[in-house]
């Protein structure tokens, strides 16, 4: 018997890309998927990739983001298969742009996908979980920008961080009613990442179907979207019932496992630290937490080749 058999899953923005590598695995293990999208055609044939390798999916085409989408997926699930025991929220969209350049409307959109959409997602299937007595595993998506923040991502680093906030938060208010919640943190060729010409070699073996460099594998942690998807169903699984509130990245070879924020250093002044007293001695002067992410130098023969 595999893994997930007799189980129900929703997985949102899981149309394509990382989202329906996520749902094609929990098929693979047995679970029966609901597929979400936005776009009726992208989400019927990400269910009949499941359908014609013996797996059970259907679709449920809303935007993410309302109460009443979020109700929409769950009566989704228990109106197709019966129940609900595994959600993954995967959506989003991206609306990158430096802060000066940034509108309201791109902070907003962004925030409703992510954020929101992850918040109201989660109500609605923890609901059903304790009023049914559901032992159930919720798998929120988080990012490296939300960890460490990215150039021209103000909206989608508040989005991602808040994520983790919220899965660290729903671990204590659901443990009691056996409910698991995780954050995964993928690192995987993406259409985003497509377009990053650190990334060319690796992107471009992929496209020939050819496994990526080691340098790209093991060094970075940097993989397909495939590479993620095992992760996603194990925390979904049985076998990690006494796993919750961790951030775990995984990508390629590599799997993470994130600390929750701990101060690293302590100073004290006797009355408190005045304006005064940090003025003439401010402590941790010269130390700093790194931002934003910090690549190894590519070796020659994987660098981006440069158009003439």
């Amino acid at each position: 018997m595999s893994a997930l058999s007799g189980k129900v899953a929703i997985v949102t923005g899981s149309g394509r890309g990382l989202g329906l590598a996520y749902a094609q695995e929990l098929a693979r293990q047995g679970a029966s998927v609901i597929i979400n999208d936005v776009n009726q055609e992208v989400a019927d044939t990400a269910v009949a990739s499941i359908v014609e390798h013996g797996g059970q999916a259907a679709a449920v085409v809303v935007p993410v983001g309302t109460t009443e989408a979020a109700q929409a997926l769950v009566k989704g699930a228990l109106h197709t298969f019966g129940r609900l025991d595994i959600l993954v929220t995967n959506a989003g969209i991206l609306r990158d742009k430096s802060i000066l350049k940034m509108t309201d409307e791109d902070f907003d959109a962004v925030i409703n996908v992510h954020l929101k959409g992850t918040f109201t997602c989660v109500r609605e299937a923890y609901a059903y979980f304790k009023e049914n007595g559901v032992a159930g595993r919720i798998v929120t998506i988080g990012s490296p920008t939300g960890q460490r923040g990215n150039f021209g991502q103000t909206n989608y680093a508040a989005a991602k961080a808040g994520i983790v906030g919220m899965t660290r938060t729903w671990a204590l208010e659901m443990k009691k009613a056996g409910v698991t919640v995780n954050a995964v943190i993928p690192v995987a060729a993406t259409e985003m990442t497509r377009t990053v010409p650190f990334f060319q070699k690796a992107v471009e073996a992929q496209d020939r179907g050819e496994a990526m460099p080691d340098f790209f594998r093991k060094d970075l942690g940097f993989g397909t979207a495939e590479d993620v998807a095992g992760l996603i169903a194990f925390l979904a699984s049985d076998a990690a019932a006494d796993i919750t509130g961790q951030a775990i990245g995984a990508g390629g070879d590599r799997l993470q496992l994130w600390s929750h924020p701990e101060a690293v250093e302590s100073a004290f002044h006797d009355g408190g630290w005045s304006f005064e007293a940090l003025e003439s001695g401010y402590p941790f002067a010269g130390k700093s937490q790194s931002v934003g992410e910090k690549f190894p130098e590519l070796p020659e023969e994987l660098r981006p080749e440069v158009a003439k």
